[in-house]
C-alpha cells in the first residue's frame, strides 16, 4: 500500500500521471521555518517530517511518500500570498530574473526514511502591472508558492527552466520513483 501524505491535487495528478495507486491521507505539522534555515535545508525537514507523521497512523509496510516544494530567489524562500500586495510583491521581486524551485521528497517504510532534494532553476520574464493584476484576477496564484502554477496560466511568464519540470509543478517524479525503488529493494 503506498500513501501520498500531502493535499496537493498537482502532486496527486502527477503520480497518477505515471499510473500509480496509492491512497491521500494528510497529516498536520508545523510548517514554520527555522530561525536562518536555508531553503535547502527547510524543503528536506519537512518532507521527512510529514513521512515520520504519516507512519505511526497507517498499517505496517505502508509506504509513504512526502514532499514540500518552496521557491527561492536571493537565499529566501517566497511562500505562498497571502494576499494581492504579497504576490505582487514576490512578482516584482521575480519579474525578469532567475529563481530556484526547491523540492523536498521523503519516501518512508517502517523506520526507514529516504530523501532527495531537487532543485530547478527557472527563469521568469519582466512583468508589467498590467500582467499582475489580470493574473492575479484569475485566482490561480492563491495558494501556490511563489504565487504562480508553471502548469497552469503562470507559464506565460516561464520562458525557460533548467532541470525537472515536475518539480517545478510540485513533485519530481523521476527522483519519486527512483526513491521507490530503493525503499522497496532494501524492505524486500
Amino acid at each position: 500500500m503506498i500513501v501520498l501524505a500531502s493535499g496537493s491535487p498537482r502532486r496527486k495528478e502527477l503520480l497518477e500521471q505515471v499510473g500509480m495507486e496509492f491512497t491521500v491521507q494528510v497529516f498536520e505539522i508545523d510548517e514554520s521555518p527555522h530561525l536562518h534555515e536555508a531553503p535547502a535545508d527547510y524543503v528536506v525537514r519537512l518532507a521527512i517530517q510529514k513521512a515520520q507523521a504519516a507512519i505511526p497512523h497507517l498499517p505496517a509496510d505502508t509506504i509513504v511518500i512526502a514532499a514540500d516544494t518552496t521557491v527561492t530567489i536571493d537565499g529566501k524562500i517566497l511562500g505562498k500570498p497571502q494576499n494581492q500586495a504579497d504576490a505582487f510583491a514576490m512578482w516584482q521581486r521575480l519579474s525578469g530574473r532567475d529563481h530556484f524551485v526547491m523540492t523536498g521528497v521523503a519516501v518512508a517504510q517502517n523506520q526507514t526514511v529516504l530523501h532527495r532534494r531537487v532543485t530547478t532553476e527557472v527563469h521568469f520574464a519582466r512583468l508589467s502591472l498590467a500582467d499582475m493584476q489580470a493574473y492575479w484576477q484569475t485566482g490561480e496564484p492563491i495558494g501556490k508558492a511563489g504565487g504562480y502554477a508553471i502548469q497552469g496560466l503562470g507559464a506565460a511568464f516561464i520562458p525557460k527552466i533548467h532541470g525537472s519540470y515536475s518539480n517545478v509543478v510540485g513533485l519530481p517524479l523521476f527522483e519519486t520513483l527512483d526513491l521507490l525503488k530503493e525503499i522497496q529493494s532494501i524492505n524486500h
